[in-house]
């Protein structure tokens, strides 16, 4: 078993363009609820976002801060003068205006931010990649079997939770999917620092001396799922999702795991056709 992350199409979430894309999608509710706005900041806005983008690029953070604060400001009055002046609004109108409350208000140390305005369920996570320090999107689990690894537990979660607490759930899909229930699990470092009792299964964690040959033999192989992850990401678009909200993400990760098996099977009958009976 391991863990990787799914990220959302999205583009990186830096302030300034967060803001800029909250104030558009403010400026649209208010046309749809033909709400007269004091100002609306189209041009400005925009100029502003151009302007804290190329001073940016020079290393002009001065500048570019100031730029920033400018965008906020114009949030902060459209924002504003839609809580003041609308009308009834929906469900899912009244959800957007929430999430421009919590955009305004977030600071830079606080914990659970908004880094999408089309995807506020977008996470940042951190798993000390060299060539990616951060991924925005969404925890994916996936099990393999040890000796031909096939996908059979595969799932998206929400929460940034430790490794070791997808280990119960991770359990619980494989034997609803395949009838049985796993014996033993062969995880990385990552599922360190947690009691495994509850799950009734033994847990062996990459490093782990002291084992029985075939047991040490079994904590090698573990180290195969990582070309399976890969293969996911690159070839069967686990990379980048692009469905919506947190049902999306599930969806966008069962159906690689479903990708990844039906390939398997593809390479399996091409190398050992059926035989053809004459009629």
């Amino acid at each position: 078993m391991d863990t990787t992350v799914q990220e959302k199409a999205i583009t990186f979430p830096t302030d300034a363009r967060l803001y800029h894309k909250d104030q558009q999608a403010l400026v649209r509710l208010a046309r749809s609820c033909d709400l007269k706005l004091r100002q609306s900041y189209v041009r400005l806005g925009k100029r502003a976002l151009v302007s804290q983008g190329r001073y940016g690029a020079v290393r002009q953070l001065k500048r570019a801060r100031r730029e920033a604060r400018k965008l906020r400001t114009y949030l902060g009055r459209v924002l504003r003068n839609i809580e003041r002046g609308t009308p009834l609004l929906s469900e899912e109108q009244t959800a957007l205006v929430t999430l421009a409350r919590r955009i305004l208000t977030q600071r830079r140390t606080d914990h659970s931010k908004v880094y999408s305005v089309h995807a506020p369920e977008v996470e940042w996570i951190a798993k000390g990649k060299v060539q990616k320090h951060y991924e925005f999107g969404c925890k994916v689990r996936i099990v393999t079997t040890s000796r031909q690894s096939w996908v059979v537990g595969v799932d998206a979660g929400h929460g940034n939770l430790y490794d070791g607490a997808t280990l119960k759930p991770a359990f619980t899909q494989v034997k609803r999917l395949t009838g049985v229930r796993p014996q033993e699990a062969f995880v990385d470092k990552g599922f360190r620092g947690r009691r495994y009792h509850p799950t009734a299964v033994a847990v062996y964690i990459s490093g782990r001396r002291n084992l029985a040959p075939p047991l040490r033999k079994l904590l090698n192989r573990r180290s195969a799922i990582g070309p399976v992850t890969g293969h996911t990401k690159r070839d069967h678009s686990m990379a980048w999702n692009y469905l919506l909200e947190m049902v999306g993400d599930r969806i966008s990760a069962i159906l690689c795991g479903c990708a990844w098996n039906l390939k398997k099977l593809w390479c399996y009958f091409v190398e050992h056709p059926l035989p053809v009976t004459a009629t």
